[in-house]
């Protein structure tokens, strides 16, 4: 059980009637809350969710209207989704009683201090390194715009620029990052195909992929909600046709790949979560075609290399600077 949930449970008398766990972990806690609604924008989480709660879950961007009576949010990483899904929460809760629940080291006092903002506070529980806060909120906001909420910035690579349409809870909000700018340099001679950009946070490179070879067959693969919200606004403000997948993980990708090319994520909330990306390294052959190639940038601490060519081939930097290093390799015949 997450220690999140556990802390709720603790207190479960809170918590009776249609109430809704915005963020709610992939374990038991709806079990034990037979009234309650799961929403998730995690696509992992939410189907594990939907194995066990089919009619009790959901994935998306927006809280889906009802008639709940109150709602919880495990604290996300980021402030500024945060902001958001505390305003779609107080906005689409009649009641009005909002609770806030996380790891003390993810933040969750901080959290608490935007909580405060929708009326009067107070911490109920602290335990297994969480805290749980309850807000009655005082007055109701509008429902927020993700649009309104996001960023937009141009990013220009050679002789080619895009405008990106970031939005809260997006890897790098509002700002290109060093290793995608420099895998960015790194796009020339690719194999003719299919690509996909793994892990594709605003769409960057995909949609760069789509601009310097635009009669290739372009998909672009995410596990979070919002990074597939704001890769479709991204393609959509440039004009490029891709297709946008959520997925948890390298297996949710189409085979027969041209080339997967990617920045992919080390990190989830506090923790540092190599998983996702090594599992990709392991199986990324099963989705490349014979002669298909892998290209990827990671800090170069990451002990990658030895990985790839295990599984896949011959491992050579195209590129290093800033911490970053761009690997390549071809899958064997």
């Amino acid at each position: 059980m997450d220690p999140r949930s556990e802390v709720l449970i603790r207190n479960i008398e809170l918590f009776d009637g249609h109430i809704v766990l915005a963020g709610a972990p992939a374990d038991d806690l709806l079990a034990e809350l037979p009234q309650a609604y799961g929403w998730s924008w995690h696509a992992g989480e939410h189907a594990v969710l939907k194995q066990r709660f089919a009619e009790r879950c959901g994935f998306s961007t927006e809280l889906a209207s009802a008639e709940y009576t109150s709602g919880v949010l495990f604290l996300p990483k980021s402030r500024e989704l945060t902001e958001y899904l505390l305003h779609e929460l107080a906005a689409k809760i009649p009641s009005g009683v909002l609770f806030l629940v996380g790891e003390k080291r993810a933040g969750v006092e901080r959290a608490a201090k935007q909580l405060a903002a929708f009326g009067r506070t107070s911490k109920i529980d602290s335990a297994r390194h969480c805290q749980l806060w309850r807000c009655q909120v005082n007055k109701k906001p509008d429902a927020p715009s993700l649009e309104v909420a996001g960023k937009v910035f141009t990013v220009t690579s050679g002789k080619q620029s895009i405008n990106v349409h970031s939005v809260p809870g997006v890897f790098s909000h509002g700002r290109l990052d060093l290793g995608t700018q420099l895998l960015l340099e790194c796009l020339d001679d690719l194999p003719a195909g299919h690509y996909l950009d793994f892990g594709c946070g605003a769409g960057v490179v995909g949609s760069f992929l789509k601009k310097r070879y635009p009669q290739a067959q372009v998909s672009m693969l995410d596990v979070d909600a919002f990074a597939i919200y704001s890769s479709q606004l991204t393609l959509a403000a440039n004009q490029l046709e891709a297709t946008v997948i959520a997925g948890d993980g390298i297996h949710a990708a189409p085979k027969k790949l041209a080339a997967i090319i990617s920045n992919p994520p080390f990190h989830q909330g506090v923790h540092t979560q190599y998983q996702t990306t090594e599992t990709m390294l392991r199986e990324a052959a099963e989705h490349l075609q014979p002669g298909g190639e892998l290209r990827i940038v990671a800090n170069s601490f990451l002990k990658y290399p030895p990985l790839i060519e295990q599984h896949l081939g011959t491992c050579t930097v195209l590129a290093e600077r800033d911490g970053f290093k761009v690997y390549s390799a071809v899958r064997r015949s």
